[in-house]
């Protein structure tokens, strides 16, 4: 729904809410229209279940609302003396229309001074349990969210298995889009493999299925911090249109909303306004070769001939830091590294064993089908692509049929515009377009991996609407399942030089709070 479409909505909720209500607003010593007046109904009845002010912002907060909405049925029903168990399985099942019942077939007392406190060890345990549950979801949609890294598109920088804090205030919080869905989980209910929100992913169905229509527009709350070149973020796929992100032949064609499609991380070599080119694999920026930071470190893929023995994958991880896969590709026991850094190589070509080392590059002018933006008269590959130019919102470009296959899904898709080739002719929402002037920034995200990472050369522009954070903290970090990498424990993501871990120096102020707060009850006690 559009935002006039979702006032409507929640006005015909005020609506039914003082329908229901009214007379309980009465008999708790307030006046019948303070049940209609949308929010200040809100905060009245806040005030007639005797609970904090701000249980109205919850309300008003996607997908925690899902969790208030049952709490403030049962509340209103408790301060009415409706504390039976079938009175709070009553409002919850009728979703807050056994109101209804209570406003017009009883004659009810507003219990004015009752108790807030769990009646059962069953309640409070429940009690507990909701709120800490909305605190979460709160911390999680608007602040910090745990993300893992899956791949090792960015290592070196990140490692697989490092357990990340991403920040959601840096660029802004964006306010959840989809608002029927189980809290703190992605796409998927964890064990249950089912999908956690409601949504109608039939491609043909995405714009008509009723379902659907519960959606909120684009929000994001304002930031601090603009995306610069070459920062680590946290993203939705913009291409993720699939039921599993690993099987590329689903059963048919899934669409999915912004904020559910597969997250990923990868570095922003391209802001908005740039022209990016890659050449023999290094990427240029408005003509100069892009300097990444000192942490990160760039891998390419490489043959390796060895002279007699094979290659020991621990030996080469522990001696190397060569931690990606590699395999004998033809009968004269080539290996094939799939990913190996400058700073590898330079000792790796020392090893006893080896003969010669080959990069794997393509050649210039040789079409990748597989390479944005899939078109037959742009030859680009992995190695050898651009010039291209990163969308910036507000800048008004020539449109025609040569540079349309690198913007027409910015035009279609992230912009919601109608377009027809009739001819030489472009038509964007019924009308003939030589230019288009882009609605919103655009981003150029790429792993460090050059040879081994699905990044913006596969799928293209990022929009920022799909941008959900920037990494900042890594709290834990494992190779494999036995294998914590304590020296990566509290250490930061992005700075110069080496990550410092400061794990030791946050158990020496978690113990010491612990010893400070036990000394504080004896003392009481005492």
């Amino acid at each position: 729904m559009t935002l006039t479409q979702w006032f409507i909505f929640i006005l015909i909720i005020q609506v039914i809410h003082g329908l229901g209500t009214w007379k309980l607003y009465i008999k708790a010593g307030r006046q019948a229209w303070e049940a209609f007046v949308p929010v200040y109904n809100g905060i009245i009845l806040i005030k007639i279940l005797s609970r904090p002010w701000w249980w109205i912002i919850l309300l008003f907060l996607p997908i925690v609302n899902l969790i208030m909405f049952p709490v403030v049925w049962v509340e209103t029903a408790r301060s009415f003396d409706k504390n039976m168990p079938i009175d709070t399985f009553l409002a919850i099942a009728t979703l807050g229309f056994y109101n209804y019942y209570l406003n017009y077939a009883t004659d009810v007392s507003y219990v004015e001074n009752r108790s807030l406190q769990p009646k059962t060890s069953g309640g409070d345990w429940v009690s507990s349990i909701l709120f800490a549950i909305v605190a979460a979801t709160i911390v999680h949609t608007y602040f910090i969210q745990p993300f893992t890294i899956p791949s090792s598109s960015l290592e070196k920088s990140l490692l697989v298995g490092d357990f990340l804090f991403v920040s959601k205030f840096h660029y802004g919080a964006r306010i959840p889009m989809t608002t029927v869905g189980a809290p703190m989980v992605h796409d998927t209910i964890p064990k249950l493999g089912t999908k956690s929100y409601l949504f109608n992913d039939h491609f043909e169905e995405r714009k008509t299925s009723w379902v659907n229509k519960l959606q909120l527009p684009y929000l994001r709350l304002p930031g601090f911090e603009k995306i610069d070149r070459n920062e680590i973020v946290v993203f939705n796929q913009p291409a993720d249109t699939l039921l599993n992100m690993n099987d590329f032949h689903p059963d048919r064609n899934y669409y999915k909303p912004i904020d559910k499609k597969t997250n990923l991380v990868k570095r922003c070599v391209a802001i908005a306004g740039d022209s990016l080119e890659v050449r023999n694999g290094y990427v240029y920026i408005n003509g100069k070769q892009n300097v990444l930071p000192d942490r990160a470190h760039l891998q390419f893929s490489y043959h390796v001939q060895p002279k007699t023995n094979q290659f020991n994958p621990k030996y080469l991880k522990e001696r190397y830091d060569i931690t990606d896969g590699f395999g004998i590709v033809n009968q004269q026991n080539t290996y094939y590294f799939s990913a190996i850094s400058d700073e590898a190589l330079a000792k790796f070509k020392n090893h006893p064993n080896v003969a010669s080392i080959t990069p794997v590059k393509k050649e210039k002018g040789v079409r990748d089908p597989s390479i944005f933006p899939h078109d037959p008269n742009y030859k680009w590959n992995v190695d050898f692509f651009g010039p291209l130019y990163i969308p910036e919102e507000g800048k008004t470009i020539d449109i025609n049929l040569e540079v349309l296959p690198l913007y027409k899904r910015v035009i279609t898709e992230y912009e919601g515009n109608e377009l027809q080739v009739n001819g030489n002719q472009i038509l964007i929402n019924g009308e003939v377009a030589t230019t288009y002037t882009f609605k919103q920034n655009y981003y150029w995200m790429m792993g460090d991996n050059r040879h081994n990472s699905i990044d913006a050369r596969a799928w293209g522009f990022v929009p920022f609407d799909h941008v959900v954070g920037k990494p900042v903290f890594i709290w834990m970090s494992w190779d494999g399942i036995k294998n914590p990498r304590w020296e990566r424990f509290f250490t930061t993501v992005s700075g110069s030089g080496k990550a410092t871990s400061y794990f030791i120096p946050f158990l020496i102020l978690l113990f010491g709070w612990i010893g400070l707060n036990k000394w504080r009850a004896r003392k009481k006690n005492g």
